[in-house]
């Protein structure tokens, strides 16, 4: 698959004048539910009302899913609202249900992009259809594997494609449900600029506090449009309460989201910009040299290492060294996912060369 400016019809045709929005319950609980929130959203910038029919739960015994009785409700939200719908499917099955009752979107989930054979199976029964198919990233932080999804979809003639950012699973704690690594998703728009991207924040934070920043830094980040999960009642939501917020919010958020412009011909702007970041390089060059010094002086360690027969692991000294530098990283305003991200790859190289020494 290559990046063309035809992967990106489907949403140029909608001609929105703000980002795709995409809305509705974590789960259709009722009927009554998936009305009630349906008509709540009917007049806002919401494009597509979504609900999982089928909710695969990391663990047995949780709530998982109205199943095909979803739909009905579905069918019943576009003749009452005459608002597009969306729901998740994750094997032939489910494809074979939903288009049956003329679902206009589809997303696929994190726990299947995961599996190659999963997405071919899928693949083969959305075969030439002209429905939209958004592949979410898969749990783990694997682009190859992202890429992947879509290109299967794309070889099964499908070409309403787009992507779902809903950030990465760790074993770390953070404040995070699911790491955003935006990075990933950068290096995704780099490869196919025109391929649309949507960013699920609700997923990414599983807070409904934070929805709002993480909506607003995708934004900033040339994101396509949001996936954003919404609940009449999300205290008493069936699943995934914590993330949900009310119609009302969503609809403010909306209004105070701000869409960035991708740039701007005032010279003012561009002479300050190229300044920056001709600074940004310098400043770069200088890491990058600071970085190579530290892998000498690691080189050295290793050689004394290897004459008195130490092993190359203290663990001792790697936590001193990594609380030291999450306060002085605090002080001058860098996050502790960022510290311990670094520096655990800094370690990782040190150990790297340390190795090749004592092995030699």
């Amino acid at each position: 698959m290559e990046n063309t400016k035809e992967l990106k019809t489907w949403l140029d045709d909608m001609n929105l004048a703000h980002p795709l929005v995409i809305a509705g319950p974590c789960s259709a609980e009722t009927e009554d539910q998936v009305l009630k929130i349906a008509h709540e959203l009917k007049d806002s910038d919401v494009n597509y009302y979504r609900a999982g029919i089928w909710k695969p739960r990391t663990r047995p015994g949780n709530f998982e899913g109205v199943g095909a009785l979803g739909l009905k409700w579905l069918q019943k939200v576009k003749e009452e609202t005459g608002m597009k719908t969306c729901t998740e499917v994750a094997n032939a099955a489910h494809v074979k249900l939903a288009l049956e009752h003329d679902i206009d979107l589809l997303w696929i989930g994190a726990r299947s992009t995961v599996s190659p054979f999963i997405m071919q199976e899928i693949a083969d029964a959305l075969q030439g259809t002209d429905k939209i198919v958004l592949v979410k990233n898969p749990v783990n932080p694997d682009l190859a594997l992202w890429l992947g999804g879509i290109e299967r979809l794309y070889s099964a003639g499908i070409k309403n494609l787009g992507a779902i950012h809903r950030g990465f699973s760790t074993y770390e704690k953070s404040k995070y449900r699911n790491i955003p690594e935006w990075q990933l998703a950068i290096e995704f728009q780099n490869r196919f600029p025109d391929l649309p991207l949507i960013c699920d924040p609700s997923h990414i934070t599983g807070k409904r506090d934070m929805v709002f920043d993480v909506s607003q830094t995708a934004l900033d980040l040339n994101f396509d449009g949001l996936m954003i999960e919404t609940h009449i009642d999300p205290d008493n939501a069936w699943s995934d309460a914590a993330q949900q917020v009310t119609p009302d919010t969503l609809k403010q958020m909306m209004i105070d989201l701000r869409v960035r412009k991708e740039t701007t011909t005032d010279q003012t702007y561009r002479e300050s910009l190229d300044n920056l970041r001709a600074q940004i390089n310098i400043t770069d060059n200088q890491l990058i040299d600071m970085l190579g010094k530290r892998m000498t002086i690691a080189d050295k360690i290793g050689e004394l290492k290897k004459e008195k027969n130490v092993a190359v692991l203290q663990s001792k000294r790697w936590n001193e060294i990594l609380g030291n530098m999450i306060l002085e990283g605090e002080r001058r305003g860098l996050s502790e996912e960022f510290v311990l991200k670094m520096f655990k790859a800094i370690h990782q190289e040190s150990i790297n060369h340390q190795e090749k020494i004592i092995k030699g």
